[in-house]
């Protein structure tokens, strides 16, 4: 969605900079995403091994 807003900004304005600030912020939210990701398999992974410790 950011990658088509930038394109759209780009195309209106003809203004570079803003085509490469918006692929910055998609860039900072796909680090986000993985940064989510990483931290609910580490969640995942520390209470499945919580519940076989109780086993």
């Amino acid at each position: 969605m950011i990658k088509k807003m930038a394109w759209q900004a780009f195309k209106n304005t003809g203004d570079i900079n803003t085509y490469l600030e918006l692929k910055q912020i998609e860039e900072v939210e796909k680090g986000i995403q993985e940064q989510n990701i990483n931290l609910l398999q580490e969640e995942l992974k520390n209470n499945i091994n919580k519940d076989n410790q109780e086993n």
